[in-house]
């Protein structure tokens, strides 16, 4: 049961590191080439799609599995293998605190502002977001490769 659990982890784990990449070096410099009357928009309707049930499911998977594989005793039971996974865990939780203390008040600050954007509402928003982004996806690839030790450990 162990191996299972932290096999999910892997995937859980991997699949939102790979969205929180893809977002870090295909979206939003992307949507930094737009002026600020499309860039506002864009970056609500984003914030508005993405927090859906997969998402969420994952969100949640990425805590989850890593804290169930260590509840549950695994065969081998290596110390190493144990460190590798609480690591991960501490690194996952302190992406999720980044994404609620820092990423989400921004997004609402974003989505209550008011409807015709200027460049003060981007620029109140966009690189603050974008460094808060960038912590959080180095936090959450550091639990990656730290839960794909523990696998292979």
């Amino acid at each position: 049961m162990a191996d299972l659990l932290l096999a999910l982890a892997v995937i859980a784990t991997g699949l939102y590191a790979g969205f929180m990449l893809i977002f870090q070096t295909g979206v939003m410099p992307a949507l930094a080439r737009l002026s600020d009357d499309r860039f506002v928009p864009a970056m609500r309707r984003i914030n508005e799609e993405v927090p859906r049930p997969v998402f969420l499911a994952v969100f949640l998977a990425v805590v989850v599995f890593p804290a169930a594989a260590l509840a549950v005793p695994g065969e081998d039971g290596s110390a190493t293998r144990m460190w590798l996974v609480l690591t991960a865990l501490v690194c996952a939780a302190l992406n999720h605190l980044v994404t609620i203390a820092g990423n989400i008040p921004l997004n609402n600050a974003l989505a209550s502002s008011e409807s015709s954007p200027d460049p003060e509402v981007r620029a109140a928003f966009e690189t603050r977001w974008n460094r808060y982004h960038r912590i959080r996806t180095v936090l959450i690839l550091g639990a990656f490769v730290l839960l794909v030790g523990a696998a292979l450990n």
